[in-house]
């Protein structure tokens, strides 16, 4: 059976298996799946409906991939951790549905001694030679540009953008629909909305144009902005601004997430404004 009649099969709701690609037996594969010129498929991974691996791609370990998600040549998923505690434990590495996973990404399974899974969200985009390391948690809607890298256990929060060539250390948390600028080294989290920049990365202001696009109104908007002024002026220390600002504005939604952010346990600390 030739390509384009596997792509007239797929369209039609079939299964379609390029003869070239290496599909294990135990590999669960969903109505509509394309599995592409030589791509290689474990025998513990389930593909579902609609998802289209391009060509090249290796998906290995206890993986699932999302309903129409779509995996591009020579990325791979599911590969067994870069970490040296790692005894080939059966964890796992889950990847969202519609989220595209482009050219040369790896994205590696999690670890016993961590969570155990790594996971990407749903209509996420992680571009070109993008690296998530082993028990990152992505949430839902996040963009990650070209050749970004992120160590184990980072978590990043739904719609934030991450920019190219970002690099974050492990155990770093970023907040919901924050912003990390591109070549920015971020050691620290990132608040919620917050947008960083530098390396090492500092807090330079709100992340307003993606309060914007997420549908956020000027009001709400305008409120956390003055809370963010509060709460990262140069007078007083930290704890006493953060008091005040609790006390101000802490009934405020979009403040509150912050504050909650703030007051969760971490392991890097907050990235500051200068």
């Amino acid at each position: 059976m030739d390509s384009m009649t596997n792509i007239r099969l797929a369209a039609n709701g079939r299964t379609s298996i390029h003869p070239s690609a290496i599909v294990a037996h135990g590999a669960e594969l969903g109505p509509g799946v394309e599995i592409g010129p030589f791509c290689s498929v474990g025998p513990d991974v389930v593909i579902e409906a609609g998802a289209k691996l391009m060509s090249h791609v290796v998906v290995e370990g206890h993986t699932r991939i999302g309903e129409c998600a779509q995996l591009f040549p020579f990325s791979t998923v599911g590969l067994a951790p870069q970490d040296l505690k790692y005894r080939d434990e059966p964890t796992r590495c889950e990847i969202g549905a519609r989220t595209l996973v482009r050219e040369h990404c790896s994205i590696h399974r999690g670890t016993a001694t961590g969570l155990g899974v790594t996971r990407v969200g749903s209509d996420c985009m992680l571009m070109a030679v993008v690296h998530v390391a082993h028990d990152c948690q992505l949430g839902d809607h996040v963009v990650v540009a070209n050749n970004a890298v992120m160590g184990g256990h980072v978590t990043i929060g739904d719609h934030a953008v991450i920019g190219g060539a970002a690099a974050i250390h492990q155990f770093v948390r970023i907040g919901r629909a924050a912003m990390v600028g591109g070549v920015s080294g971020v050691e620290a989290d990132v608040i919620p909305f917050g947008s960083v920049i530098g390396n090492r990365a500092r807090l330079a202001a709100l992340n307003i144009i993606g309060l914007r696009r997420r549908g956020f109104d000027k009001a709400a908007i305008h409120r956390l902005h003055i809370a963010f002024k509060t709460l990262y002026s140069k007078e007083g220390v930290f704890a006493q601004r953060l008091e005040a600002t609790r006390e101000k504005f802490g009934s405020d939604p979009l403040v509150a997430e912050v504050l909650a952010f703030i007051d969760a346990p971490s392991h890097r600390g907050m990235i500051r404004a200068e």
